[in-house]
């Protein structure tokens, strides 16, 4: 690959060109770095941060290929790399409109590089919402009241609150108890709550095609693993057959909890979110990350 070849032999060759390097030089490369941060950025809260690591992993395969002279899947690469591309921009339609609509409705260098006081910090999950929540399920529960909730952390749900009804209202056990509640214009669907707010309900979510699912699971239950599998949301959900509450996350789905298991697998959504504050959002005030390893859901 001539590209990785030339950047070998820019690294071999370092000292001979260090005095071609001027002032622009070192400004395109700033420009190039601050646009690669915000595709990052963009990245993380969209489904193609999983693309991109996957990409990265092909990255590194040929990296070791091409120093260990494997001619054979180098030529494959290179062959394949045109059809890669336009593969990659068909995947990629809905996320890439998406960014593009934001970039036209927002003015994001003055806040974004130069402080973070301007942008609008994510208002976390508290232990307020946390008792709000397990009030609401475990009443539904009593009455068997189905009800479907997503909790956002880390990646966005925005691509599936627009399929429901912006509510935008802080979480109490009295609304989320309303939403569901049986014959109501809200019921139908599942609410997705960000921080300490229901952001919308009636909102539509991916069913799991999974073949470990109990056949007596319903579509809410599906529902629930189909969005876990795929972002890192947590789901509770209250069968309105039996009025037994669940939860799914990564994937697996937890059942019959009780309010103090429902209460404690919350707080560890609480616990997740602390650490990212912790970590620091601002990169250019050289806040040190830590490196607390999450909790899973057993």
């Amino acid at each position: 690959m001539r590209w990785l070849e030339t950047v070998v032999d820019y690294v071999r060759n370092f000292s001979t060109y260090r005095g071609t390097i001027d002032p622009y030089d070192i400004l395109e490369i700033l420009i190039i770095a601050l646009l690669v941060y915000y595709i990052l950025v963009w990245m993380k809260t969209t489904r193609a941060w999983q693309l991109l690591k996957g990409l990265i992993v092909i990255l590194v395969f040929l990296f070791l290929a091409y120093c260990m002279e494997m001619n054979t899947i180098l030529w494959l690469a290179r062959n394949l790399l045109t059809f890669a591309v336009t593969a990659l921009i068909i995947v990629m339609q809905p996320e890439l409109r998406h960014a593009l609509e934001e970039l036209g409705k927002k003015n994001f260098l003055p806040s974004a590089v130069f402080s973070d006081s301007a942008r609008k910090e994510k208002e976390l999950f508290s232990e307020k919402t946390i008792g709000e929540i397990v009030k609401a399920c475990v009443e539904m529960g009593k009455v068997k009241t189905g009800a479907l909730i997503v909790i956002e952390q880390k990646e966005s749900l925005k691509d599936y609150e627009r399929t429901g009804i912006e509510i935008d209202g802080i979480v109490t056990s009295q609304l989320l108890i309303n939403i569901f509640e049986h014959n109501t214009p809200l019921h139908d669907g599942a609410v997705i709550i960000r921080g300490n707010r229901v952001t919308s309900a009636t909102c539509y979510l991916p069913l799991s095609d999974s073949l470990s699912l109990s056949k007596e699971l319903g579509t809410r239950h599906r529902a629930g693993v189909g969005i876990s599998e795929a972002v890192d949301s947590l789901t509770v959900i209250v069968s309105e057959e039996t009025g037994k509450i669940s939860v799914a996350y990564e994937g697996g789905l937890e059942r019959g909890l009780n309010a103090e298991e429902l209460k404690a697998r919350l707080q560890q959504v609480l616990n997740r979110q602390g650490d990212e504050k912790s970590k620091g959002k601002v990169i250019w005030k050289g806040r040190s990350k830590s490196r607390n390893e999450k909790k899973d859901i057993s």
